[in-house]
């Protein structure tokens, strides 16, 4: 870019790269994290519908990340559906100190954020309006005292509604993981999904396909019982070049239920975790 664009192609009369490509350069929202500390890499994980297990998802790719060595959170930025610090086990109220708000800490380390810390009891409900639930996910970005974070996952509430958009500009993300499942409905929720992630110049790195297929314990056979997966269809037309499976287990819904998550041993989303490390 030229030393004498002013980044307005109506009055500049520099020729440059954005005025060659059409482009004017985009206007950012990014918001400053916190000033005591330093988040390396933000990883969002999203989903064009509710009930595709994204939460579970999240918690399994930042348990399996730590388990790698390096240091992760996670922010709940869920508001009104928080489930997080429950899959962890993490119950403890967050409290305030001078740098910021302490997240809670889960057994092998993990920092948790989550509108369920701040509540004096987590079944009350959050009901809020978009603007004001926008502000509490900003809120999480510049007044917890996260520290040194090399991956911050972000569990986002599903859609593509005020709180995507909010993290998608306010937060210097890296990338996003598409959870989805096996329906023929969910191609097209997907397509909405990719296509957000587009607008906002973000890479999608992964999808995961949950409730894939179940295995009987008795024969070991797959059934596809939502249907025959199309995981690889939907990863090659949107350009997605790592995509997993998850099958339905009740093991892995028992040990988000007793907040044991961590204890999940799984290499099922290898390939997602090598594409957030060469995000």
């Amino acid at each position: 870019m030229s030393e004498e664009c002013t980044h307005d192609c109506s009055t500049c009369a520099a020729n440059c790269s954005s005025r060659e490509s059409g482009k004017q350069p985009r206007e950012s929202f990014l918001e400053p994290g916190n000033p005591h500390s330093n988040v390396k890499k933000v990883i969002a994980v999203v989903s064009g519908k509710g009930g595709v297990g994204k939460s579970m998802v999240t918690g399994l790719l930042a348990s399996a990340m730590r388990k790698k060595g390096p240091s992760v959170a996670i922010m709940d930025a869920d508001i009104t559906g928080p489930s997080i610090p429950k899959s962890f086990g993490v119950h403890e109220r967050a409290m305030g100190v001078e740098e910021g708000i302490v997240p809670g800490l889960s057994r092998t380390g993990i920092e948790i954020m989550s509108m369920n810390l701040l509540l004096d009891d987590p079944t009350d409900p959050v009901v809020w309006r978009g603007p004001i639930i926008g502000g509490v996910v900003q809120q999480f970005w510049k007044e917890v005292y996260w520290g040194d974070v090399d991956y911050m996952f972000v569990d986002m509430p599903p859609g593509t509604g005020d709180v995507p958009l909010t993290v998608f500009q306010s937060l210097p993300v890296s990338g996003i993981v598409i959870v989805t499942s096996p329906q023929e409905l969910v191609g097209q929720i997907v397509e909405k999904a990719v296509k957000m992630a587009e607008l906002m110049d973000i890479p999608v790195l992964g999808i995961v396909e949950n409730m894939s297929y179940f295995v009987c314990p008795d024969c070991g056979k797959k059934h596809f019982i939502y249907g025959q997966s199309r995981l690889e269809d939907l990863a090659e037309a949107h350009g997605i070049k790592a995509a997993s499976r998850l099958p339905i287990d009740p093991a892995l819904t028992k040990a988000a239920d007793a907040g044991d998550i961590e204890a999940v041993e799984t290499n099922m989303l290898d390939g997602i975790l090598a594409a957030i490390e060469n995000a």
